[in-house]
């Protein structure tokens, strides 16, 4: 016996003898140590008198326990073991405690601490106070310990705990299932008792560890093992319980609002992010950034560039996934099969042909310069022949220069495919994407509060091009006029785009005014604007001696753009005096 035990059996003192429920005599005591009082037993005929353990670890009992429920038994046996040869008397419910006999860990099953059995079809197992006691017992509250005591909570069959592990019903799993959920069983997956257990071992995570998520299991022994407080660990593990039952309520929360009717935008908004990983810098080397993947329910089967999958190259950086985005969602607006090329963000190439090679070839066509070192993308599989074409295409600029892109980002790659993709370069990043699911809702953050909005779903399909001019576009001009609205509607503003035969001939994008985007994207047309189709995303403000009648003098077959400016008559008018075709969209496409 060390010192401290001496000392604390030095004020033991005998309050009652009994038999116990083996049959063996049993003497209890009250030990004082400070201003503290724990029970303490001897058991007739040992020589030894059991006294609890004075450090925090220690349950008010003199064991240390550790209570277990999950509803996802990953690792339950390694972690079961474990505790249990670091001495830790195990607590646990239902099939969890089944799970661990199984493993051959003894368990003292919750219902033996509670005095009632599993009721009200499993909807009350654990909410008693012989387990919510023993969780929020302060060790170093006098008040707290004598309570405990009071009650029954701190006798030998009982007392705190130090260890409390708990993962909640598969909720989201369950209500996201591709077969669906009835509403009733969507209720009755919603737990109740995982969170106030999850909650109350959070809030006292000073006098116990709290942990839902089996990746943490191995820390949690090391740190047991190693006998010491380190209240960081702690507070971590409080950290992510708390994250772990917020996200959990915002699923329930979310799933019920869609059970319901009421207005678009709610009061109070909750979206549940979850780390994929870490990456090497932001937007700029100085700047710490991380990419997190949507947990909503809204974004089950999503898809997108967040749940691509990467075949090859670099890891991505944050601007790699906002290039890749901004390609991906592009191509796939597109039923054709089509190539479209994006830099910063800005499609740099678009066009669309039966023969794909040729496609790719013409988008590169449209912006070489721009093209080198940026992302294609593709909404057909890249077979053999077109990765042969991606690795080997030289720069139209000189005919010498290999081009080089960032990513390749496709549906789909045939095997060969990606074995030649592979060979082009060791950086080059592979992306196998999914199509994005369409009305989702749009965040964006500004200083202080996000902004919200529906999804851009509009296509030219759901749009009515409206003649005003006295010229009647041909049938090929239509379809040139929506090709490049199409394109339009993913360069950023102030945007103008030029097209014919479903290919982008030139764009002009982020302008402070028109008339200098427009000019841009004359000087990358070159002498092929003969006749094309003109896309602009919002009215023009003037006409004369400015964007329209520039574009008009430079041999603009057909333009497109929203209209509702106070001098849209001005543009009827110079369109009708240049012999150009003007429709009117009545939507405008600001992107910013």
């Amino acid at each position: 016996m060390n010192d401290s035990d001496a000392a604390l059996a030095h004020y033991r003192s005998p309050v009652s003898s009994e038999i116990n429920g083996l049959g063996h005599a049993e003497a209890r005591f009250t030990v004082s140590c400070g201003s503290m009082l724990y029970p303490v037993k001897a058991m007739a005929g040992a020589d030894t008198v059991s006294i609890p353990m004075a450090d925090s670890q220690a349950s008010g009992s003199g064991r240390k326990q550790a209570l277990i429920s999950l509803s996802d038994k990953k690792d339950l046996a390694f972690l079961g073991n474990g505790l249990q040869e670091l001495g830790y008397t195990i607590v646990s419910t239902g099939g969890t405690a089944s799970a661990l006999e199984t493993a051959g860990v003894s368990v003292t099953k919750v219902e033996q601490l509670t005095g009632f059995p599993e009721m009200l079809d499993g909807r009350v197992k654990t909410l008693h106070p012989n387990i919510h006691g023993g969780i929020l017992a302060r060790r170093d509250q006098k008040q707290h310990m004598e309570a405990l005591i009071k009650h029954g909570i701190g006798s030998t069959t009982t007392g705190t705990f130090d260890v409390v592990v708990v993962n909640l019903y598969p909720f989201y799993d369950k209500v996201s299932s591709a077969g669906g959920i009835a509403f009733e069983d969507g209720i009755e997956n919603i737990d109740i008792g995982g969170p106030a257990m999850i909650r109350a071992a959070a809030k006292n995570h000073n006098d116990v560890l709290v942990v839902v998520d089996s990746k943490d299991y191995p820390e949690l022994l090391g740190f047991l093992q190693g006998n010491k407080d380190d209240q960081q660990f702690r507070r971590k593990l409080a950290a992510k319980a708390f994250q772990h039952v917020a996200s959990y309520d915002s699923a329930v929360s979310e799933w019920l609002r869609k059970q319901t009717v009421g207005d678009d935008f709610l009061s109070s908004l909750t979206v549940p992010l979850s780390l994929k990983c870490s990456l090497r810098y932001g937007e700029n080397p100085h700047q710490k950034a991380a990419f997190y993947v949507d947990k909503s329910l809204s974004e089950v089967n999503g898809d997108g560039i967040a749940t691509a999958v990467q075949h090859h190259g670099k890891e991505m950086s944050y601007n790699n996934y906002l290039d890749a985005d901004a390609a991906w969602n592009c191509v796939c607006e597109f039923n054709k099969p089509t190539c479209v090329i994006v830099k910063h963000t800005n499609p740099c190439g678009v066009a669309s042909r039966d023969d794909i090679i040729e496609a790719y070839k013409l988008s590169v066509k449209a912006d070489p310069v721009s093209a080198f070192g940026g992302i294609v993308a593709f909404n057909i599989e890249v077979d053999e022949d077109l990765a042969k074409e991606i690795r080997e295409f030289r720069s139209p600029t000189d005919g010498e220069t290999r081009m080089f892109y960032e990513i390749v980002v496709a549906p789909k790659y045939s095997k060969k495919g990606l074995e030649f993709l592979r060979g082009k370069s060791k950086t080059l990043r592979i992306l196998e994407a999914s199509k994005n699911k369409k009305e989702k809702l749009s965040l964006r953050r500004v200083g202080g509060g996000w902004l919200a909005q529906d999804s851009d779903d509009l296509t030219p399909k759901d749009i009515e091009f409206n003649l005003v001019s006295e010229k009647t576009p041909q049938e090929n001009e239509l379809s040139d006029a929506m090709f490049a609205w199409l394109c339009v509607k993913h360069v950023k503003s102030n945007a103008n785009v030029i097209a014919k035969g479903n290919c982008m001939l030139g764009m002009g994008s982020g302008q402070p005014n028109r008339l200098e985007s427009l000019r841009i994207a004359l000087r990358k047309a070159g002498d092929e604007v003969k006749g094309a189709a003109l896309a602009s995303d919002a009215f023009f403000p003037f006409a004369w001696k400015d964007a329209v009648e520039e574009a008009c003098e430079s041999g603009i077959g057909v333009v497109a753009e929203p209209g509702g400016s106070i001098r849209d008559g001005d543009a009827i008018d110079c369109c009708n005096k240049y012999g150009v075709s003007l429709l009117f969209t009545n939507v405008r496409y600001f992107r910013h």
